[in-house]
């Protein structure tokens, strides 16, 4: 017992005060959002990258803490992502809008994929891009990161592609609902569009819900169903690194086949779909995993220089522009099909 709280103890200094730091950061950046109306992970994003210094010094205080929030914080709050998950949720529907929505998330993770080949851009990047526009932007990339073999570019490639979905999804909050009106949806359809296109749960929120609250609905819903395959896509990326990286020298530490934040997220969301975590405690968590989310993206920007986040270039830019217009015209091509 004395040597287990003597590891307990050594962890806890070791690593409180850059957890510490993180949620403060996390803190001022939900203040941010509710009184200005600014995306609360973009806020978390920004504010972290204004405290780098932290993170630089290899013998700092916070450094240890940092990387712990940035790594196993976040890992965590994907787990807890598949309470919102429920098999019931998604028989409503239809089949084929949820056709839609599924190939939409393939093709456009295949679409990052092919971008990067020809960009010249790392298969790494245009798995990071493409899954984080398919399926659920900031949390997407973070947990696909997770999973993929370490390189030097790895930090900045995901703290660039955090930055920019976010962005790119605060635009789509708003011109989206625009182009559903010049279409004439209607609002199950408008909400099919948005939750299938928009890259963040919030910004789908407030999209859907500024046409109607049945858009709102429809529109969450769906986009559950976009975080529902980020398991399966983190497991199938998990599979194939690993027997890809058996004849590479320089991937780097291969990560497990099945790791275990999936193997939580899977779990929570089969529990929840049988009915098994109760109405109040399912939303308990849902809140806990936003927050263990922020306050890992907070940690995340910490961990980067904006003056390596510059040097990704135009052709970066570019792929996540093109993969966000890849699923945009997919899935409106879909609804446009199937919605009517």
């Amino acid at each position: 017992m004395s040597d287990l709280s003597t590891r307990v103890s050594e962890f806890y200094g070791a690593h409180w005060r850059g957890f510490m730091v993180s949620v403060v950061v996390a803190v001022a950046a939900q203040f941010l959002s509710e009184h200005y109306g600014a995306p609360a992970m973009l806020m978390a994003l920004l504010l972290g990258i204004a405290f780098h210094f932290l993170a630089e010094d290899a013998a700092g205080a916070c450094k240890a803490g940092i990387d712990f929030t940035a790594r196993t914080v976040l890992r965590f709050g994907v787990a807890l992502l598949g309470v919102r998950i429920s098999v019931e949720l998604m028989v409503g529907l239809g089949a084929n809008l949820i056709l839609v929505v599924v190939l939409g998330v393939i093709f456009t993770i295949l679409f990052g994929l092919l971008a990067a080949r020809l960009l010249r851009r790392g298969w790494r990047f245009g798995l990071l891009t493409g899954g984080s526009v398919a399926i659920c932007g900031a949390s997407a990339a973070m947990a696909i990161s997770a999973v993929l073999p370490k390189n030097e570019q790895s930090e900045r490639n995901l703290i660039f592609t955090v930055l920019s979905v976010t962005v790119l999804s605060t635009l789509a909050m708003i011109i989206y609902p625009i182009l559903t009106q010049t279409f004439d949806f209607n609002d199950e359809v408008a909400g099919v569009f948005l939750g299938g296109t928009i890259h963040d749960v919030a910004q789908v929120v407030g999209a859907g819900f500024s046409i109607s609250n049945e858009a709102g609905e429809v529109a969450t819903l769906v986009k559950l169903i976009r975080v529902a395959m980020l398991a399966p896509v983190v497991l199938v990326i998990s599979i194939l690194v690993r027997r890809y990286a058996e004849d590479t020298d320089n991937m780097g530490k291969r990560p497990p086949i099945l790791p275990m934040f999936v193997i939580g997220f899977l779990g929570f969301a089969s529990l929840n779909s049988l009915g098994m975590i109760p109405a109040v405690v399912a939303d308990g968590m849902a809140s806990l995993s936003r927050w263990a989310l922020l306050v890992s993206i907070a940690a995340v920007g910490m961990k980067t220089s904006l003056k390596r986040i510059l040097e990704v270039g135009g052709q970066a830019i570019a792929m996540i522009v093109l993969e966000t217009l890849f699923i945009a015209m997919f899935v409106l091509l879909g609804v446009l099909a199937f919605g009517h």
